[in-house]
């Protein structure tokens, strides 16, 4: 077993399902303070964060990640526990183990591995922000560890987030931006009523139903630059009594975008409106904005995390903005640049998650050159 594996299989037998952090972080701050590290505790409502931090001096680099999970799932359905690690044919198999446990213990061996080294001098600090926060409402997490740290003028220069990137291999994908998401709960009102006497009543699901069709079939915008198109989608619809003979009195619908930087959150929110008072329907809308859409360019950063991938596994990353939100929403605004690698998505949130065990080290590695380029004079 390698380090890497070794810790990773410790993290996922912590049933540390949102917000619990299971002593997760209590074990990381363990073997950081033994480095030199100095811990903070930050807990905020039900969630654990640990900031640990060394040196005191800019450029300041952080590895970013979180401690909690999602649920399991039915765990009969899993062919092993999925909070009893276990490596099958060369896959460790257990929740957490690509989304992000494997890359917070990676960040840890490759940090050892680094300040363990025996040639050249370190410039700036070296920095770990996790949170048990990310997988829930990321209100008590990551983005109020950043408002302490703003408080205190402690400024992260370049930013790692350990979130699964990778598609097809690991370290085939880097992402160097995320677009917004801003999500919506639409009610629409009726008139409930017997379903023989529609006459009597008015049914917000049918009022509802040239309104979904122009939602669908609207182009919000065109692929452009670094980012894909803005996505419309919505994830539930509810509506009705339960009962087979009664016409609801309202329907409510949740949908979400994933916008691109040609958008901006009252831009949507407009021309959702314009397009449901157009259809004359008695509704109500209640907004909430999960992050703005952020972009790290070309610079040291992303310079330092393809070279570090093309020496450690001979090819060359992609860049891209797709896919959901992460933690770096929080961080990219106070200045600093941001960028994601990790393991390959292709499991995560899925029963039987798993992480290739060789990738565990290969990550750890890609982790330990990027710190070379950027820490060593």
């Amino acid at each position: 077993m390698s380090e890497t594996l070794d810790l990773t299989m410790d993290l996922v037998s912590r049933p540390s399902v949102t917000p619990d952090d299971q002593g997760c972080q209590k074990l990381l701050a363990t073997r950081l303070e033994k480095l030199g590290f100095a811990c903070e505790h930050m807990r905020f409502g039900d969630v654990d964060n640990l900031w640990a931090r060394l040196g005191d001096s800019d450029p300041v680099f952080c590895f970013v990640g979180h401690t909690d999970v999602v649920p399991s799932g039915p765990v009969e359905d899993w062919q092993s526990h999925p909070f009893r690690p276990e490596v099958r044919n060369g896959m460790l198999y257990g929740r957490g183990t690509a989304d992000m446990k494997g890359s917070v213990a990676a960040f840890t061996t490759a940090c050892e591995r680094f300040l363990r080294r025996d040639s050249g001098i370190i410039r700036g600090s070296l920095a770990f922000l996790i949170t048990s926060d990310e997988e829930g409402l990321a209100i008590n997490g990551t983005a109020k560890v950043i408002e302490v740290l703003e408080d205190r003028n402690e400024k992260i220069t370049w930013c790692l987030v350990g979130e699964p990137s990778s598609t097809d291999k690991v370290g085939d994908v880097i992402k160097n931006g995320r677009r917004g998401s801003l999500g919506c709960e639409l009610t629409v009102r009726g008139i409930q009523g017997h379903i023989a006497y529609p006459h009597l009543a008015e049914n917000p699901i049918h009022h509802f139903a040239p309104v979904l069709v122009e939602l669908i079939e609207t182009q919000w915008d065109h692929s452009v630059g670094d980012f894909p198109s803005t996505t419309f989608q919505i994830s539930n619809i509810h509506g009705g009594t339960g009962t087979a003979n009664v016409i609801p009195g309202q329907c409510r619908i949740v949908f979400n975008f994933r916008f691109s930087a040609q958008q901006t959150p009252d831009s949507l929110k407009a021309r959702v409106h314009k397009i449901l008072d157009r259809h004359d329907i008695d509704y109500d809308t209640r907004w909430s904005l999960s992050g703005m859409p952020f972009l790290t360019a070309a610079g040291e950063l992303v310079a330092a995390g393809q070279q570090a991938i093309r020496q450690t596994v001979g090819y060359d990353a992609r860049l891209s903005t797709t896919g959901g939100t992460s933690d770096g929403r929080f961080i990219a605004p106070t200045g600093a640049q941001v960028l994601e690698i990790g393991p390959l998505n292709a499991t995560i949130h899925q029963i039987d998650e798993c992480v290739a065990v060789q990738d565990l080290d290969v990550l750890s590695q890609i982790y330990q050159s990027i710190l070379n380029q950027l820490l060593i004079q």
